[in-house]
């Protein structure tokens, strides 16, 4: 498994890290446009199966970032059923934000913060990203 975490904090970026290095292989990114970088590097081999993407972050946010990943996966003719799977993370409060991730930008889900770890491994079982 690869996965790709995108978090600016870093006491959250350890913190995901945690979670997912027992399942597989993390890459970091600090913001959006190293995200968008990192997942076309990563289409030269083999792919992300998970990326975390906070919405709040400097230079690209996770809501341009995640517009990004989806038209680069549109211009290489992936298949909605087999884009990458994106989970935004958010210390929001503002439904605003939520709903143009996940209903409007193709996230796959999103979690708030703080992340509750055994809820964040179920939501991934669920999704059929770990078993």
């Amino acid at each position: 498994m690869r996965f790709l975490i995108v978090e600016d904090d870093f006491t959250s970026r350890k913190f995901m890290q945690s979670i997912l290095a027992p399942y597989g292989e993390c890459d970091i990114a600090v913001n959006g446009r190293e995200a968008v970088e990192a997942f076309e590097a990563s289409l030269l081999g083999a792919g992300y199966d998970l990326i975390c993407l906070d919405i709040m972050m400097p230079e690209m946010d996770g809501q341009e970032a995640l517009k990004r990943i989806r038209e680069i996966e549109r211009n290489r003719g992936v298949r909605s059923s087999d884009e990458v799977k994106v989970v935004m993370t958010t210390a929001l409060d503002d439904p605003k934000s939520v709903v143009e991730a996940y209903y409007k930008g193709g996230a796959t889900s999103y979690v708030p913060k703080p992340i509750d770890r055994q809820l964040f491994i179920q939501l991934l079982k669920n999704l059929n990203i770990l078993k």
